[in-house]
């Protein structure tokens, strides 16, 4: 199957952002494990003081997260889906939030940042360009500033291949053809089959100047399956993160 990208997957979230929230909260721990990831940035002071960037906010799940994780942080929040915005924008948020449709590189050619983190969830399976969106990343941060990326990326065994697959063909794939999505959660399954493994997209983000860069694994059914990864940029040592949280 060929990968949609760019307006074409654009195109399949807009269509899919009508029921994208029903579908994801059939996953267990989908908006739990979103929380966590959000946490492991481990900000100071709720986030007093520092703006944060959500790259690839979709309906809003990790901007929300986000949001828990640092309460009093202003939150800017982007998406090149259009629909998934305005799935976003109907749902009630605090004047520190504020939602741009963009993608990171049109988003760093507007000027917007230098930014004191940023949160990327379920998003660089589905770029083009990957160590393109990485170094445009690193140009949004503050120097120092702290990246993590939440993403389905398999641990590298075959029996983690195996139960997305099951999961996918068993589950994802019948609830988006009864939705008329079929093509983006097909998208879904190969896309996560295609894209690096946690150790290699840990290798990614050290080739691309991020340091203490690692894979962190979640709980439950998707261990092996998804990760946290949490990494610095490597222009020099910041002060608005801390070391971490491993559990």
């Amino acid at each position: 199957m060929t990968l949609l990208r760019d307006h074409d997957l654009a195109h399949a979230f807009d269509h899919a952002s009508r029921t994208y929230d029903r579908l994801t909260a059939l996953n267990p721990g989908y908006r739990t494990d979103l929380l966590r990831s959000a946490r492991r940035l481990r900000l100071p002071r709720d986030g007093a003081g520092l703006h944060l960037l959500d790259l690839g906010c979709g309906t809003g799940a990790s901007t929300r997260a986000l949001l828990r994780a640092a309460p009093r942080a202003r939150i800017t929040a982007v998406d090149a889906s259009s629909g998934m915005l305005r799935r976003a924008l109907a749902k009630p948020w605090h004047d520190g939030v504020r939602f741009l449709h963009l993608s990171a590189e049109e988003l760093a050619k507007a000027g917007e940042g230098p930014f004191d983190a940023v949160f990327a969830a379920y998003l660089f399976r589905n770029v083009s360009d990957p160590d393109g969106v990485l170094r445009t990343v690193r140009t949004l941060l503050r120097p120092g500033g702290r990246l993590v990326v939440h993403e389905y990326s398999l641990g590298g065994s075959p029996a983690h291949r195996a139960l997305w697959t099951a999961v996918c063909q068993g589950v994802i794939i019948p609830a988006g053809t009864l939705t008329g999505d079929r093509a983006l959660y097909h998208h879904l399954w190969h896309s996560v089959l295609a894209f690096d493994t946690a150790p290699a997209f840990t290798a990614r983000l050290a080739r691309a100047g991020f340091t203490d860069a690692r894979a962190l694994p979640l709980a439950g059914w998707q261990t092996g399956i998804t990760h946290t990864f949490v990494a610095r940029d490597g222009s020099r040592d910041g002060s608005t993160t801390a070391p971490e949280d491993t559990r």
